[in-house]
């Protein structure tokens, strides 16, 4: 197993790419602790991973809250003894509409979800991977940091973000024997996201959403969106020893759909 005996956090793992991380990361043998702010949700995924023979904890919180970021990180030590890897997973759509349509209160939110959170973990977890002189974090960003779409400003900001701050944390443990990179997935339809999305542009449009999907994947050069397991693929392996000489990295999980 890839991730024999680590310790793990998944943020916003109640559901769709985190969920599916959380649960192939207890595949590989890591323990999990899933958060997300939905108790129903992370406590579900808990149970699965456990019914199948693998080491879970759930807690429901919130990351857009520092507070909530420090209870959860102290919830994994208390649970796990300390923490080896960190997917910094959570995330939400924002508004879906032009930048001058858009309350700073809006963009406000959606940086302290999907990217201030991100921050604050990392700023959590780091002393102990420094200490140990192992560990990997995982920023799970989107295309829309790289590409050029419309009716996300929040959205892509924030994502553009986290690549910066990939990039910038990787710099500084490098040689510290920490790795942290970064997943760009492309269109993920049995996500609630890529789902709000769709139904949101297809309203501003005059479209149904799956008429939405079917013009976002034309352009994808194997001509079909991605599945949140292959993304969990992705993120085993930059987490894992397999991808011991890669760091500072942004992986491009589209199916063709960007370059660069």
């Amino acid at each position: 197993m890839l991730l024999s005996d680590l310790r793990a956090i998944v943020t916003g793992g109640g559901r769709g790419i985190g969920r599916a991380i959380a649960r192939r990361f207890a595949r590989e043998g890591a323990a999990v602790l899933v958060a997300a702010r939905t108790s129903r949700e992370v406590e579900a995924v808990a149970q699965e991973i456990r019914a199948a023979g693998g080491r879970a904890a759930s807690l429901a919180a919130d990351v857009a809250q520092e507070q909530e970021c420090e209870r959860i990180y102290h919830f994994a030590v208390e649970a796990f003894g300390g923490v080896d890897l960190l997917v910094n997973n959570a995330g939400v759509l924002g508004p879906v509409r032009l930048a001058q349509e858009i309350s700073a209160e809006e963009w406000d939110a959606v940086m302290a979800i999907n990217l201030r959170s991100a921050f604050l973990l990392s700023r959590l977890v780091l002393p102990g991977m420094l200490e140990r002189g192992r560990g990997a974090i995982l920023n799970i960003s989107s295309v829309a940091a790289k590409g050029a779409f419309g009716f996300n400003g929040p959205y892509a900001a924030s994502k553009a973000g986290l690549l910066a701050l990939t990039r910038t944390l990787a710099a500084e443990t490098g040689r510290k024997g920490v790795r942290v990179n970064a997943i760009c997935p492309g269109p993920v339809p049995e996500t609630a996201m890529s789902q709000e999305l769709g139904a949101r542009l297809g309203e501003r449009f005059g479209k149904k959403p799956e008429e939405v999907l079917e013009g976002a994947v034309r352009g994808i050069l194997q001509g079909r969106a991605q599945s949140a397991e292959e993304v969990a693929a992705a993120a085993v392996f930059l987490c894992s020893e397999q991808a011991s000489a890669i760091t500072g990295q942004a992986l491009l999980v589209d199916g063709g759909m960007l370059f660069g």
